[in-house]
């Protein structure tokens, strides 16, 4: 069995979540209130039967990207946008495998104004290395190396005994009928502030920009949505640091940063929600 994870202190418990707010009664965001609650959705890949991939001394992905996105939410939950409180939605909060498909439905059914999904990815070589921010490609990856990618996380719904064929109608049809331009346009934005916060840090970029792939979790046709690939998780160094405590709670405060840029830039619609 692989060795246990060494990055697993105990994440600080979330507080409960205030009681919601009223739904907004019509009208248009300003720049000092949106009276509603604001929903990130995070998405940690992989899970249960689908390890993700495995660093060079068993670290499994599942394991790093669930403890991130803890890490995360408790960033989330304590944060506000305008004045108006955040929470983190999950699509899973546990070890246990989630089909791509309905990774996206999740996200949509809580009307999420964001969706993160978390992965620590391995390549063919153990030298490649650095962190990777991805939005949606209308057509086609943006380099061989996403495509790459791309491929292999959409293949996890296989391991999981997922049949991918009945999906395919309903992503054509969310394709075409999405307004794709402005959702990839937010989704390039959302990016490039992740990546900038991720530099921050220190840690090394495997691109300076945000790539474009076909990653079936970010086809949300209406919700801004990123991949991040915080490392590889198949150079000895880097999933070295995937492992520390320290280097977990720097990549959460490097990504609640970027949100919160975003948000300053793009702030979210008021619309009515029931919770």
């Amino acid at each position: 069995p692989p060795p246990p994870v060494v990055g697993t202190a105990p994440v600080r418990p979330v507080q409960p979540p205030p009681p919601a707010l009223p739904p907004a009664r019509g009208g248009t965001a300003t720049a000092s209130r949106t009276d509603r609650i604001i929903i990130v959705a995070l998405d940690p890949g992989h899970g249960g039967e689908d390890p993700g991939a495995i660093g060079p001394n068993g670290t499994r992905e599942k394991d790093i990207v669930l403890q991130v996105a803890h890490r995360l939410r408790e960033r989330i939950n304590a944060g506000s946008v305008n004045g108006s409180p955040m929470r983190a939605f999950l699509t899973r909060d546990a070890d246990f495998f989630v089909p791509l498909g309905v990774r996206v439905q999740k996200a949509r059914r809580v009307q999420a104004d964001l969706f993160v999904s978390i992965h620590a990815d391995a390549f063919t070589t153990p030298a490649a290395r650095g962190a990777s921010v991805f939005a949606l490609s209308q057509s086609g990856a943006s380099s061989s190396a996403a495509r790459w990618m791309a491929n292999k996380e959409n293949d996890a719904d296989k391991v999981g005994g997922v049949n991918v064929g009945g999906h395919e109608a309903q992503v054509q049809r969310a394709l075409l009928d999405m307004s794709t331009t402005a959702q990839i346009n937010d989704s390039l934005k959302l990016g490039g502030a992740m990546l900038g916060e991720i530099k921050n840090i220190g840690a090394r970029l495997h691109k300076g920009q945000v790539e474009q792939a076909g990653f079936a979790v970010l086809k949300a046709p209406d919700i801004p949505s990123v991949l991040v690939e915080t490392a590889f998780i198949s150079n000895p160094e880097e999933e070295a640091n995937l492992r520390r405590v320290e280097y977990q709670e720097s990549l959460a405060d490097a990504l609640m940063r970027g949100i919160q840029r975003y948000f300053a830039q793009n702030p979210p619609l008021a619309r009515s929600r029931q919770l």
